[in-house]
């Protein structure tokens, strides 16, 4: 096994967190565990073999194993790391996620955030989940994202989903994008429909009015802080924007009189 599939938009259910040692009794460890996975961060060297894949461990790499999988250990002599035992949920898509990985310039910070959920369990278990929960996100985003229905996008187009979500509320043309992005506006344009369907600007369009949605819905934020949120801070333009887009005026969309 080179990929595990995993959904990731429920928290985990984190059934351990600690330091295994192993490697002292013996140099070699097969066992499965039926109904969890095991997210590992290592520190030594040594051997790894998933469901009759073998893999390298190294210093520095992570390794993260679906529940129901045999694996074994060839330890070269003491070995620590730590561990999360976890069972995860259905909700999202299933991302692809490499059994085990470098975690290369992300060890720092990963290690810190498994360190954190250790720190907190089992006294404060929300913690401890929130911490191994961005420990996932991270490892998911060490290799290029790729769900079970649709391929990693084009790196520019990536780069410009990033910027959109980050600077919803601030003015943000094509031309910035594509610059950010380093490609041309053209060239960003063509990936970009390739990859989502729509144009650089109706897909900017859309995530705004979702944000707006959102706010109007499930805050009590006023509407002029809403506007501004989403880069629209003319109220007559907004209200536009929400007849067109949402299908009622911002006030209607609030009170839930919306046909969307």
């Amino acid at each position: 096994m080179d990929t595990a599939l995993a959904h990731l938009d429920d928290p985990p259910v984190v059934a351990a967190v600690g330091i295994g040692v192993h490697g002292c009794a013996g140099r070699t460890d097969v066992f499965l565990l039926p109904d969890l996975w095991q997210l590992h961060l290592y520190g030594y060297e040594a051997e790894l073999t998933v469901d009759g894949t073998a893999h390298a461990i190294r210093p520095g790499r992570v390794s993260l194993v679906p529940p129901g999988t045999t694996v074994r250990y060839r330890y070269r002599g003491r070995s620590e790391h730590l561990y999360v035992h976890l069972r995860l949920g259905t909700a999202g898509p299933q991302i692809g996620i490499p059994v085990i990985q470098d975690t290369g310039t992300e060890l720092a910070p990963l290690r810190a955030q498994l360190t954190s959920a250790l720190a907190a369990w089992p006294h404060s278990p929300v913690r401890a989940t929130a911490e191994v929960w961005a420990a996932l996100w991270r490892v998911a985003q060490l290799a290029p994202l790729r769900t079970a229905d649709t391929a990693a996008p084009h790196p520019a187009v990536a780069a410009a989903l990033a910027m959109i979500e980050a600077r919803l509320a601030e003015p943000l043309s094509v031309a910035e994008l594509a610059r950010a992005a380093g490609v041309s506006h053209n060239h960003l344009t063509r990936l970009f429909r390739a990859a989502t369907g729509a144009t650089v600007v109706g897909y900017l369009r859309a995530r705004r009015m979702a944000r707006a949605r959102h706010f109007l819905q499930a805050t009590t934020l006023s509407i002029p802080a809403i506007a501004a949120s989403v880069g629209i801070p003319d109220l007559q333009a907004f209200n536009k924007a929400c007849r067109r887009d949402l299908g009622a005026s911002p006030r209607a969309v609030r009170a839930g009189l919306n046909t969307g």
